[in-house]
């Protein structure tokens, strides 16, 4: 289980300046709102070719507020807050931009009712990513690409981030939520060149691997056993065969099943894509709630979970940006679609009780739908099962490119590498492996699923939506998977 906070996560100053602008928005006539004092600190670090290239280190603290009149919300957000008349001049404004967007004729919003919780929460840390020197963190990052520089490759490059964040959250139905959360990551990645095109090897993952953890994230990860070894990959792929192009077997490794879960379950199933309120970043989604808890959107062994509890993952914490406690839910269950993301006011709208999945980028933005841990429970097979049971297809491992249209349904996947397979082995090394399909039917032809040390919460921290632009953090539990007559080595 995740752990509560034994310290306090956010002063006493900072409830009392999220209640002032609670208060004053309530006074200038709101029937609802809630606020976020929010402060954070991030660090990021690059290295190229053996010298460290970038470091980027940050600190922002600001309040959010919304408020509910009528149909509408409003929204509003104060930079560095100092005194309660500024903190209380911003409830009035976002209860004066909600009245003032109420003008245009609606239904009154409604809420999911909710528990007003007065708790403390805090995500588990091992080791502090903040306290770790500069120079340890150089010295890993300069050492794995000086070791692929030296194997060969034309550039070789690695990254470390961190975000440490505490935010105070009050409501006016009494909520009052502290949090501090954690988060931690780094990878690698190298390109060779031939004389037509370039390959690209990444470690452990495209963009690196993350989680709600502290440094011991990027200790596990284990960085320079691996760098002499992706090296050697992205040269030999130079001179690999190409990916065959027709229909086989696919089998994929856990990390391009997880962006496979991303981009084609994941956004397809929040409530603010499928209600039309957001189509932003590839649009809004091909279900209809009319047929919720009866759409077969795959095959028996598909279970999809939303689940922010899952300890150490990056989409996890405590509570939601609306107060709404972690809890642990079906998308779809047994290759049915049973559940959605969303919030209060999308679920209430919905008639659903499908509440806990809102988050915002910082305190300058709205919180939005957003997804929080969706992903596959480990299955019954490894991936060794697996080859051994396939007679003719391909592997492929880490992503390398995608493509999906504005209804989250055709898509289309470029992976790093690929390996045939033949009787039940696993054969020659495949360049430039992609794949096509349209999500139902791809996940329909899902027979055979990973599980056990294979599994594994894949962190996401480049997760785009809405207007302005919001960043979130994401996690998806996935494992090697087989899937039957799928189309592979599309051209163009």
């Amino acid at each position: 289980m995740m752990s509560k906070a034994h310290d306090v996560p956010v002063p006493a100053t900072a409830y009392d300046a999220a209640a002032a602008a609670v208060e004053a928005a309530l006074a200038a006539g709101a029937r609802y709102a809630d606020a976020r004092l929010v402060d954070r600190r991030t660090e990021s670090m690059t290295a190229r070719d053996g010298d460290v290239r970038t470091l980027d280190q940050s600190t922002t603290a600001g309040l959010g507020v919304r408020a509910l009149v009528g149909s509408s919300w409003g929204f509003a957000a104060l930079g560095d807050p100092d005194g309660d008349a500024a903190c209380r001049a911003t409830g009035a404004r976002a209860t004066a931009i909600a009245r003032a967007s109420a003008a245009v004729a609606g239904p009154d919003v409604d809420l999911v009712p909710a528990q007003a919780h007065v708790d403390t929460w805090a995500s588990d840390c091992a080791e502090d990513p903040f306290a770790v020197s500069l120079a340890e963190k150089g010295d890993l990052l300069t050492g794995v690409t000086a070791t692929m520089r030296a194997a060969g490759v034309a550039v070789a490059e690695a990254l470390y981030q961190a975000w440490d964040t505490r935010t105070a959250f009050v409501s006016s139905e009494g909520a009052r939520i502290g949090q501090h959360i954690r988060e931690c990551g780094a990878g690698m990645h190298c390109i060779t060149v031939g004389e037509d095109e370039t390959q690209r090897r990444s470690y452990p993952a495209f963009r690196g691997q993350y989680g709600t953890r502290g440094f011991e994230l990027v200790r596990e990860l284990d960085l320079p056993a691996h760098a002499e070894r992706i090296a050697a990959e992205a040269t030999a792929l130079l001179t690999a065969p190409p990916c065959p192009s027709g229909r086989t077997t696919l089998v994929l490794g856990g990390e391009q099943l997880s962006l496979q879960i991303h981009e084609s379950v994941g956004h397809a199933v929040e409530l603010d894509r499928i209600l039309g309120w957001e189509a932003a970043y590839a649009g809004t989604s091909w279900l209809d709630l009319d047929r919720l808890g009866s759409l077969r959107y795959g095959s028996e062994l598909m279970t999809i979970t939303i689940d922010p509890t899952i300890p150490g993952a990056l989409g996890s914490f405590g509570y939601d940006d609306e107060g709404t406690p972690a809890q642990r839910r079906y998308a779809v269950r047994d290759g049915i679609w049973v559940g959605v993301l969303g919030g209060r006011d999308s679920a209430a709208v919905a008639g659903l009780t499908d509440t806990g999945s809102v988050r915002a980028d910082g305190y300058a933005r709205m919180p939005m739908v957003r997804m929080t841990n969706v992903g596959f429970e480990p299955g019954p097979h490894s991936l060794e099962e697996i080859v051994a049971a396939t007679d003719d297809g391909v592997l492929m491992e880490h992503n390398r490119s995608w493509s999906i249209d504005d209804r989250r349904l055709n898509f289309q996947f470029g992976c790093e590498i690929g390996y045939e397979i033949r009787d039940g082995r696993r054969g020659r090394m495949l360049r430039n492996p992609t794949y096509t399909g349209i999500g139902p039917q791809f996940w329909a032809s899902l027979d055979m699923l990973a599980g056990g040390e294979e599994w594994r919460a894949w962190g996401t921290p480049n997760c785009g939506k809405g207007q302005p632009g919001q960043v979130g953090h994401t996690g998806h539990g996935a494992a090697p998977a087989r899937f039957t007559d799928v189309r592979v080595g599309v051209r163009g």
